[in-house]
């Protein structure tokens, strides 16, 4: 016995004695912070302090034991979301990996939710958007089973906060590049995430331009003051009357002799960031805003640019050139996401006329604007792009 309590002596002693890492996350979307994160590392635990506006501000205190590979084994975080109604502000959540599973329980006033997955013995670890020292783990664990460039390993991935409740076990794979660089492609993410990081695979950035979210995200030396910005995002949210969305859904609507329409769309803001060639991609189908696609509605027969379109419902998608051009794509589909385009089913495609406004638009507008009794103009505006097409009243 004796010998058993000397080795846990010696054992709690090293732990003790292992020197601490000290850093942070800082994640942007354009020039607005989205997340900020101090976290403290020991041996193999991680302790993580995060404030995030995904939209709601909300707050996360967690704790991770690692496994030897690096892998997450245990996980207790809690959770405080200030403008949920009162008996859903605060939330316990566990997870606990196994060999060959995954068990989630959740815990708040209504009550207890407890989820288990089979893994199948792959690497499993979690996905959780703004809290990027998950990411860091999960490229870390990831890359620890990559032997050479160009080698993929695939990431059973669960979900672990409210949102996710619904989600089943998902699949994401990461790539080794050269130059201490991998990507990451997964189910929840449209596009590529692509990473640097340095030689013990510990994450310096992270940047979504190649996805449809494009965060970007830089490691800090320094552990960075969470509860002042916590704070400081709590009094703007409550200031602006609640939770917003990072890009409102919106309506724009208008009358043209006997026609109705009605444009259903998200508005973006441009945050600073470079919008054509970045946001805009050239030569790549856009959805004309954000979120779900954006839907066009006329109660009559219509011909927008030369397309013909008999009343109804469509979704409209954009394609920018190199010159400032755009093609607008007319699509018989409706009620999709906004990665959702089949070019199958297009109605028509017709170049944009292109303008630039004179005061730069910081939310992405669309409107329709009349001009007679059968005539009018489609208009789209953003940063300091204008583009228009003419709209007439069959």
């Amino acid at each position: 016995m004796k010998l058993i309590a000397v080795t846990l002596l010696v054992l709690a002693t090293c732990q003790r004695a292992q020197p601490s890492a000290r850093y942070g996350f800082l994640a942007r979307l354009g020039s607005d912070t989205i997340s900020l994160e101090s976290v403290t590392r020991r041996g193999d635990e991680i302790v993580s302090d995060e404030v995030d506006r995904f939209p709601r501000v909300r707050r996360r205190h967690t704790t991770i034991r690692l496994a030897a590979d690096g892998s997450i084994r245990h996980l207790e975080m809690d959770i405080a979301t200030p403008s949920e109604p009162l008996n859903q502000r605060e939330r316990h959540v566990t997870a606990d990996v196994s060999a060959d599973s995954v068990h989630i329980v959740k815990r708040d006033s209504a009550g207890t939710k407890k989820y288990a997955f089979a893994t199948g013995g792959a690497l499993a670890m979690p996905h959780l958007p703004q809290m990027y020292s998950l990411t860091d783990l999960y490229f870390g664990a990831a890359l620890a089973h990559a032997a050479a460039v160009g080698d993929s390993v695939t990431v059973r991935q669960y979900y672990i906060d409210r949102e996710f409740d619904r989600f089943p076990l998902h699949s994401g794979v990461v790539t080794l590049l050269a130059g201490n660089r991998a990507e990451l492609h997964h189910d929840w993410l449209a596009g590529y995430g692509d990473a640097t990081f340095d030689s013990l695979h510990h994450m310096l950035t992270y940047s979504g331009a190649r996805s449809t979210y494009k965060i970007e995200v830089e490691r800090l030396v320094a552990q960075p003051d969470v509860a002042a910005v916590a704070q400081r995002f709590a009094t703007t949210e409550t200031a602006a009357g609640g939770m917003k969305q990072l890009s409102v859904r919106d309506t724009a609507r208008a009358t043209i002799g006997a026609a109705k329409f009605s444009v259903d769309y998200g508005r973006p803001l441009a945050r600073g960031r470079v919008l054509l060639g970045n946001i805009l991609p050239y030569g790549e189908v856009w959805r004309t805003g954000a979120n779900a696609a954006t839907q066009l509605t006329t109660s009559a027969p219509i011909t927008l640019g030369g397309t013909r379109l008999p009343a109804g419902t469509y979704t409209l998608w954009t394609v920018p050139s190199k010159d400032g051009h755009a093609d607008l794509i007319v699509n018989k589909q409706f009620g999709q996401w906004g990665t959702e385009y089949d070019a199958k089913h297009d109605a028509g495609k017709e170049s944009l006329r292109v303008d630039t406004s004179a005061t730069p638009v910081e939310k992405f507008t669309i409107s329709i604007v009349p001009a007679s009794a059968r005539r009018g103009t489609f208009v789209i505006e953003w940063g300091t792009v204008r583009w228009n097409a003419p709209i007439v009243v069959d």
